[in-house]
């Protein structure tokens, strides 16, 4: 799986949307609406490499609102935790 993290500019009086948008996108996992410089943070998990240009300049650069992205692919996931509860969710223990 491959990660990317994408800081989305936006459009203030569009931000809900925009992120509602983002959300349903095939490839985008999570969007977070954040305080600082951005509006806006996107995970992208994509299977192969190529998917990520397709995510993020064939679909999230397009969305209307969206004014600027600025991208970052994950080299190594440290916390396992996440990762392990993702692919748990319901099912139960086989113990």
């Amino acid at each position: 799986m491959i990660t990317a993290i994408v800081l989305i500019d936006c459009a203030t009086d569009s931000i809900p949307e925009v992120a509602e948008t983002l959300a349903n996108l095939p490839g985008v996992s999570e969007v977070y609406s954040v305080a600082g410089h951005v509006d806006l943070i996107a995970m992208i998990r994509v299977r192969e490499f190529e998917q990520i240009a397709q995510v993020i300049a064939g679909s999230i650069s397009k969305v209307p609102g969206v004014i600027n992205t600025e991208s970052h692919i994950a080299f190594r996931a440290y916390s396992q935790h996440d990762l392990e509860e993702a692919f748990a969710i319901g099912l139960a223990n086989a113990d």
